[in-house]
């Protein structure tokens, strides 16, 4: 949520910087609603003041034998017009809030204008894998030979955009949460096992509503229950409403959660197996820091996202998203993609981001300085560390031999066994 202040003082500068994400907004109405708000603020304060002063001179009225009933007339008059008052402006309020919230948030000043055609790719690992001597298999057909997933009867259990793990498929799917857990834990992250089946005022908190209310499960027809379409869902709403100390922070924090999402659209053909689906899983990472911490925390996040794709050994770049290609509450995005051969196309599998205080504002997340004891707004960050329905096709398709069998990553044998190789 952005800062009405800010709109209120300087709205051609939000108006510009919006425009970035190719946004266009007109804050015309919107001032002129703020404007008439705080006139009938201040008439409605200043009717309560006096409201408030001839209420008290009642008794002595009464003492002196003097008739009340023309004050008593008129403080009913005066009730009447602040009630009046009161609801104009909380139907003022209510329509800025509205208009506020269906903003996105400010694209840093170092992101790049436009959509994901002006993407930037500042990091390539590894290099692309050479098949010599055969023709490589697609994830789909490599998966089904070696017995790894089963789609036609995951189809069969949930429908399009749903997956069967079986055997060592299950396995290598787990053997990828294990290594991102562990991975976590050594570096100091608190492990969280959030519901999966949240409030409305969590998909508001964390930007995703109202706009994109239809892309989530909802699961009742009173009231508003979701499945949750990410964790990050869950952890930004931890601490929502409430005031942390500075010595609270930064907050580190990693979950497992599947992940459920409608997908609204149509999918590529291009897009088969599990490269997008209904149903996922992924660890997310999440922070809360003070607002000068936030950007050494997004460094931190992109390097542990990358270092577990490093410690696969797969072949990947990493690219910082023009503010277009960012989701609605981040004002800063970097995406970790997969090099699949079979699509002949890089994969997004982590999406690193900084939501600076957007997500806290609506949230009403803040924090107490030390020193000051002035209150401010946390910032907030999150990152997939890792989504694993992406990294499974990456891993069979890079690292596929010719008797079509898969080398397993070095990183996963102790999860699964010893086991270094996958063979049908």
């Amino acid at each position: 949520m952005l800062d009405i202040n800010l709109i209120r003082s300087n709205p051609e500068y939000v108006k510009e910087a919006l425009a970035k994400r190719e946004y266009q907004v007109d804050f015309t109405e919107m001032l002129a609603w703020d404007e008439e708000r705080r006139a009938l603020l201040q008439e409605n304060e200043n009717l309560k003041s006096e409201r408030n002063r001839k209420n008290k001179s009642i008794p002595q009225l009464k003492k002196a034998g003097e008739d009340i009933a023309p004050l008593m007339a008129e403080l009913k008059e005066m009730s009447d017009r602040v009630k009046e008052l009161d609801e104009k402006q909380a139907a003022l309020e209510e329509k800025i809030r509205t208009f506020v919230l269906a903003l996105p948030n400010l694209p840093a000043e170092d992101v790049a204008a436009g959509g994901k055609e002006n993407n930037v790719a500042i990091k390539v690992f590894g290099e692309k894998p050479r098949f010599e001597g055969f023709t490589p298999k697609n994830h789909v057909e490599l998966c089904q030979d070696l017995g790894l997933i089963d789609y036609e009867r995951g189809v069969k259990m949930g429908g399009n955009g749903y997956w069967l793990y079986t055997g060592v498929g299950a396995r290598l799917e787990w053997a990828l949460l294990n290594y991102f857990i562990e991975t976590h834990l050594k570096d100091g992250y608190e492990f969280m096992l959030p519901p999966h089946i949240l409030t409305y005022e969590c998909g508001l908190t964390a930007g995703q509503f109202p706009k994109f209310e239809d892309d989530v499960y909802r699961l009742t027809e009173e009231g508003f229950h979701f499945l949750l379409p990410t964790a990050e869902t869950a952890l930004i709403n931890l601490y929502r409403g409430e005031i942390l100390e500075e010595d609270d922070l930064p907050r580190r924090l990693f979950a497992y959660t599947p992940c459920y999402r409608r997908e609204a659209g149509t999918y590529r053909a291009s897009e088969r197996g599990m490269v997008r689906g209904h149903q996922f899983n992924k660890v997310e990472m999440f922070g809360y820091t003070r607002p000068e911490d936030s950007d050494a925390m997004l460094k931190e996040l992109i390097g542990k996202a990358c270092a577990l794709v490093e410690g696969l050994g797969l072949h990947y770049q990493l690219s910082k998203l023009a503010a277009g290609d960012c989701s609605a509450s981040m004002a800063t995005t970097y995406d970790i993609e997969l090099w699949l051969p079979s699509m002949n196309e890089y994969k997004e599998c982590s999406s690193v981001s900084n939501a600076r205080d957007y997500q806290a504002r609506r949230g009403q997340i803040r924090f107490r300085r030390k020193e000051s004891r002035k209150i401010e707004y946390v910032h907030t960050l999150n990152g997939s560390g890792l989504a694993t329905s992406r990294l499974i096709p990456a891993i069979v398709e890079q690292f596929q031999q010719a008797d079509g069998s898969v080398v397993i990553p070095e990183a996963l044998r102790k999860y699964m066994g010893g086991m270094d190789v996958i063979r049908a």
